[in-house]
């Protein structure tokens, strides 16, 4: 299983969020704060661990765990690549954008400016 998919799942989300607020705390204390049987999370805990995503510490009978920062540094730059894709899409709208909206201004001065001759244009003819 990848880093991905360790963290697709919410309960382990949540474990994570959990660990990432209070720092380190033990799988009971984890357990404790979910209404789903100590073994499920037991379970999610496995994954996390396997994964990297958190570390784990055995203290006498305890087992202790913290977030691993660097194990969501994959899913960071998996981000960043899709953050900086994305970024330059919206540059590329922006300079469409721009060039529509200048020429839709250069029609409307066109137009006005047509107008305006055209008005000129009566105003002679009925001179005459």
């Amino acid at each position: 299983m990848d880093t991905f998919t360790a963290i697709a799942d919410p309960t382990r989300r949540s474990i994570m969020e959990l660990l990432a607020a209070n720092g380190q705390l033990s799988a009971t204390d984890i357990s404790s704060r979910y209404s789903i049987s100590p073994q499920a999370i037991s379970q999610h805990l496995k994954i996390l661990r396997e994964t990297r995503v958190v570390d784990v510490e055995k203290r006498a009978q305890q087992r202790i765990y913290r977030m691993n920062p660097d194990a969501l540094l994959e899913v960071e730059e998996w981000a960043k690549r899709y953050r900086n894709l994305w970024s330059k899409r919206f540059e590329a709208l922006d300079a469409v954008l721009k060039r529509e909206k200048e020429r839709l201004a250069a029609d409307s001065a066109a137009g006005s400016a047509a107008k305006s001759i055209e008005g000129k244009d009566r105003n002679d003819d009925e001179r005459v």
